[in-house]
């Protein structure tokens, strides 16, 4: 019985974290495939902020907590340092300008059959940070570009 609707359900095994791919739309243009590969996608997180109030006696209340707003965490994005790249000429006019572009941002998990599983919709994001790793001589590892976007909503795609 467990077998039949195991193979009716087709249960899968959770996704593996590292097939993913970052696709930026700016201004409605197709994604760059430079632009689709990082290393590291981080800040996928929402949070309800709550109130508290009393009822009754101050000692004897157990209060009640309301809900107030959705907050965001950054998106966060490292990748090996690339020339040539879109993303790096919209981030270069946003840190030395001031110059915003906001663009949607579609994160896409896929799995082990290179299918999206599922899928993260960040809306009207813009660079917030930007940084490089050390470079340091001692050792013998790749520059890593990272940046933080800020946005005004994200929504799960559930596929």
């Amino acid at each position: 019985m467990l077998e039949r609707l195991q193979g009716a359900l087709k249960l899968q095994d959770p996704p593996m974290a590292f097939r993913f791919g970052v696709f930026f739309f700016f201004k409605g243009i197709i994604p760059n495939p430079i632009d689709i590969r990082f290393q590291k996608v981080s800040g996928l997180s929402a949070a309800i902020e709550t109130s508290s109030t009393d009822e009754g006696k101050a000692n004897l209340s157990a209060g009640y907590r309301f809900p107030e707003k959705v907050t965001y965490e950054n998106l966060r994005l490292e990748r090996g340092l690339t020339l040539l790249s879109p993303l790096n000429i919209e981030l270069d006019k946003a840190m030395t300008q001031l110059k915003l572009y906001p663009s949607d941002v579609l994160v896409i998990l896929f799995d082990e059959s290179n299918l999206p599983f599922s899928a993260w919709l960040f809306r009207k994001a813009y660079p917030v940070k930007w940084s490089l790793s050390d470079f340091d001589a001692n050792a013998s590892q790749i520059v890593v570009e990272s940046m933080e976007l800020a946005y005004s909503q994200f929504k799960p795609i559930r596929l």
